[in-house]
This record gives C-alpha cells, sequence and structure tokens, in this order.
C-alpha cells in the first residue's frame, strides 16, 4: 500500500497518528501541495478530486476520505481499534469524531481558505475553484471559540474525547487544535483547564510526531 499525503495536510496528520498508533507499515509518497503537485495529471489519476491524502491499495484501487481510509485500515488490522468495538463504543466514536470534525475542523478550514493569500481563488478544495469570502473568518473564529468551551465541559466529565479510551476522536481534535493554533493563532484559552490536561495528554502520545 501506498499513502499519498502532504506534512503541511491537516487531514493527512489524521491519518499519519492512526497508522502510526496501529503500528502499520505502508509507504508514504509526499505530495507537494505548495508546488500544486496535487493539480498534475499524475496525481489527478490517483485522485480525481486533487485532495490529500489517498490510500493506493496492492491492486491500484484508490481509497480517499480520512473516514474511508481509517475504516479500510481498522478492518484490515483490526489490532488496536481506533473506532471502537462494540456496537455502542463504534457509535459513540463516530458521534463525537463527527462532532469534532462539523464544529471545529471544518471551522479552522473554512478560516484558513477563505483568507490565506497563496489560496485565492482555491476557498475549498477540489477539481473547483471558488473565490475566497474572507467575511467568514470572523464567524470561524467565533465558532472555534465556541468549540473549545464544549469541549472544555466535555472533557471535564470524561478522559477522553469519545469515553474511556483514546480514539479517532482524539485524533481530529488534537489535529484541530494544532490547526486552530497554527492557522487561527486561536490555542487553547488559559481558563479551560480540563481541555488543556486532555491536549497535554494526547499530545504526549508518540503518534503526534508522525
Amino acid at each position: 500500500m501506498k499513502l499519498y499525503q502532504s506534512t503541511s495536510s491537516p487531514n493527512s496528520r489524521r491519518i499519519r497518528i492512526f497508522v502510526a498508533e496501529k503500528g502499520i507499515k505502508l509507504t508514504v509518497v509526499p505530495v507537494d501541495l505548495g508546488a500544486k503537485e496535487q493539480f498534475g495529471d499524475g496525481y489527478r489519476a490517483i485522485n480525481p478530486r486533487l485532495q490529500v491524502p489517498t490510500l493506493v491499495l496492492d491492486d491500484g484501487t484508490s481509497v480517499a476520505e480520512v473516514p474511508a481510509i481509517w475504516r479500510y485500515l481498522e478492518e484490515t488490522y483490526p489490532a488496536t481499534p481506533l473506532l471502537g468495538s462494540s456496537a455502542q463504543e463504534k457509535a459513540l466514536i463516530t458521534m463525537w469524531e463527527r462532532r469534532v470534525e462539523l464544529d471545529g475542523f471544518a471551522a479552522v478550514m473554512e478560516a484558513v481558505r477563505n483568507t490565506v493569500p497563496g489560496l485565492k481563488g482555491r476557498a475549498l478544495s477540489g477539481p473547483h475553484d471558488y473565490e475566497q469570502i474572507p467575511a467568514l473568518a470572523e464567524r470561524s473564529v467565533l465558532r472555534v471559540k465556541n468549540f473549545y468551551a464544549d469541549m472544555e465541559a466535555h472533557l471535564a466529565q470524561t478522559p477522553f474525547i469519545a469515553g474511556e479510551t483514546f480514539s479517532v476522536a482524539d485524533i481530529t481534535a488534537l489535529v484541530t487544535v494544532d490547526f486552530a493554533a497554527g492557522g487561527l493563532k486561536q490555542p487553547i484559552p488559559p481558563e479551560y483547564p480540563a481541555l488543556k490536561h486532555w491536549y497535554e495528554k494526547v499530545s504526549a502520545r508518540s503518534s503526534t510526531k508522525a
């Protein structure tokens, strides 16, 4: 298998952490987003949506989208489950990961893609061009602040995002916090001790350096 990814891509990082947690060995192929390598014919043949990451299986099948790649790898390498074991655990992890992605990750992405000069005309990733709407960034910052407040209240009651064990919900939340701190200059506010404790605990995992 080959994982086409970029070190500058938060979505790629979600996959790299997952792979490291499970100890999966695969070939990593870098895609230079700065050089717009994703728009070349070679990568277009792998993923017509021109996005990273993409997992190419041994038979040449391309699997894109983070949840789909997670699902394939989880079912192929079931040891160290990160999507849950029981039906209830799987449902709760899916629920919380979805909430984190919609309320946090997507908000940061919206702000970054609508304000970064290098993304002019590329406000949405994918095969089509969309002009930036800078005014969306103000709303996005508010969304991130609300996300932090919601996570503080939640993590005051549970050690990890989806319950008692580390899961993909924590992966997406960690990448969201780092993305917000780097891309929006919106780190975790100091008045959120539960969220900060969770962040420090999860960041200490060796997989987060992948």
